[in-house]
């Protein structure tokens, strides 16, 4: 394969550079594919709202699985269970 260097474990360069950048990467949870997993990075919002959203289970590190999405509301999965939250909510979990 003509300009792709395999690293010392068989991936490629550019598919790690990717990965890098990918995983650098922040976006509100309102803007993640279905189908994807992320992680929560942090939660925008007055405290109030910070402690339902950890209530919640949207605490930094958790994994969170966008299992659908529709009109603007997402079904996510997260600690085991599924919610479903609204656009303005969903935008102030930010995702890594």
């Amino acid at each position: 394969m003509e300009g792709v260097m395999t690293g010392a474990m068989g991936t490629s360069v550019a598919t790690a550079q990717a990965h890098v950048s990918h995983a650098s990467s922040q976006l509100p949870l309102s803007m993640v594919h279905e189908g994807e997993t992320v992680h929560v990075a942090r939660v925008r919002g007055n405290g109030e709202f910070a402690r339902h959203l950890a209530t919640l289970g949207f605490v930094e590190g958790a994994s969170v699985k966008v299992v659908a999405r529709g009109n603007g509301d997402t079904i996510v999965c997260v600690k085991g269970s599924q919610l479903g939250l609204n656009r303005d909510t969903a935008s102030h979990v930010i995702t890594c």
